[in-house]
């Protein structure tokens, strides 16, 4: 079973229900739920999400929908070494460094699931869309 990183965006797609890309998303989640995949995140990346959502919904909705994402996917550590890491790294974006950089941390990670693919050409994950994951998984 794979263990993926799930990035802001696809968390996004999801909730927002952004189409085209909400059907991967939900895809990706349901696998989480059905314990067919390790899905994780960052404690920055649930902060992302709370900031967003929370423009266009009140505290208590996005907390109970917080609560649920957490009931399927778990939330890996970001402590000094990602940050140093991420601060040293040639990363262009540092929220993107520190995903990354928990992701490897964390060393279970093989794999980031974002819709930003350019701005983790750094990174020695694999890191791929949810589309492509999704194919590569019915495919194979």
């Amino acid at each position: 079973m794979d263990n993926v990183l799930i990035d802001t965006d696809v968390i996004l797609d999801f909730f927002f229900d952004r189409e085209p890309f909400a059907e991967y998303a939900t895809e990706l989640l349901n696998l989480c739920e059905e314990k067919k995949l390790n899905g994780f995140t960052t404690p920055v990346i649930i902060s992302n999400v709370y900031y967003l959502l929370n423009k266009v919904a009140k505290h208590e909705v996005i907390i109970e929908k917080i609560k649920q994402l957490l009931s399927i996917i778990d939330i890996i550590k970001m402590d000094k070494n990602v940050v140093l890491n991420s601060l040293n790294s040639d990363f262009k974006d540092f929220e993107d460094a520190l995903q990354n950089f928990s992701a490897v941390e964390n060393g279970k990670i093989k794999i980031i699931l974002t819709r930003n693919i350019k701005d983790f050409k750094k990174s020695k994950l694999a890191v791929l869309t949810p589309e492509t994951y999704l194919k590569g998984k019915a495919s194979g």
